[in-house]
């Protein structure tokens, strides 16, 4: 059996691997619900006992996290340079996004969708003050995308963030128009493909069309929540 990649595109890392393997990357894509919890169920946790999305598995070999996943794909399939560069100094580039990102865009952006749609799923509310911290801390995390990684380049070395229910980019034109240039090299049409899920995710909710999380991700879900800063 070829690759398989397990994903949920409710999951910004998911969307980020699911998008670079759309271009040209031969896998099977096996999706796993995050909001029903099935990536704590038995059958997952044999794949990958963190239960995290996303996770490749290439024959015998398993492999966690998206940025380990994207270069391993990078590698493994030689992709051009504009994926993942063969020089030096512009690789680590790269590397140096990739563990930025994990500290100040992933956990930071993802939270709006925890304040405004899976809290309130399993009846939680999450307190003000913790809303307010979240978005300066976006703003600022907004603030060093600008300043240190695009500055005036055409591109940065990294994924696109994206905060629910927030224009991020409203008086930021350099970041809008990296947003656009990145939409138009990646086709708007898997751009919408990629993301509609989410897009669409407060209007579900509005709806009460989101399926109830099993009580194993209602207990992680609790814990994500109590984490928010």
């Amino acid at each position: 059996m070829g690759l398989e990649l397990f994903l949920d595109l409710v999951s910004q890392p998911s969307r980020a691997v699911y998008i670079f393997a759309k271009n040209g990357i031969p896998l099977e894509l096996r999706t796993v619900d995050l909001i029903k919890g099935q990536h704590k169920s038995k059958e997952f946790l044999q794949i990958n006992s963190l239960g995290k999305l996303p996770t490749l598995k290439d024959g015998d070999f398993i492999l966690t996290e998206s940025s380990a996943i994207l270069i391993y794909l990078s590698c493994k399939y030689q992709t051009p340079d504009h994926w993942y560069p063969s020089d030096l100094q512009a690789r680590a580039r790269v590397h140096e996004y990739l563990g930025w990102h994990a500290d100040c865009i992933r956990g930071t952006f993802g939270i709006p969708l925890w304040v405004q749609v899976l809290g309130p799923l399993i009846g939680v509310q999450v307190p003000k003050e913790k809303v307010e911290r979240n978005r300066t801390a976006i703003d600022q995390a907004l603030q060093w995308l600008e300043d240190k990684f695009l500055g005036d380049r055409p591109f940065l070395a990294g994924q696109q963030p994206v905060a629910l229910g927030y224009e991020l980019f409203e008086g930021r034109p350099r970041l809008a128009a990296w947003r656009g240039r990145v939409e138009a090299f990646l086709g708007a049409e898997l751009c919408q493909e990629a993301h509609s899920i989410i897009l669409s995710i407060l209007e579900q909710a509005a709806k009460k069309t989101l399926p109830t999380p099993s009580p194993e991700a209602y207990q992680a879900m609790l814990l994500r929540i109590a984490r928010i800063p």
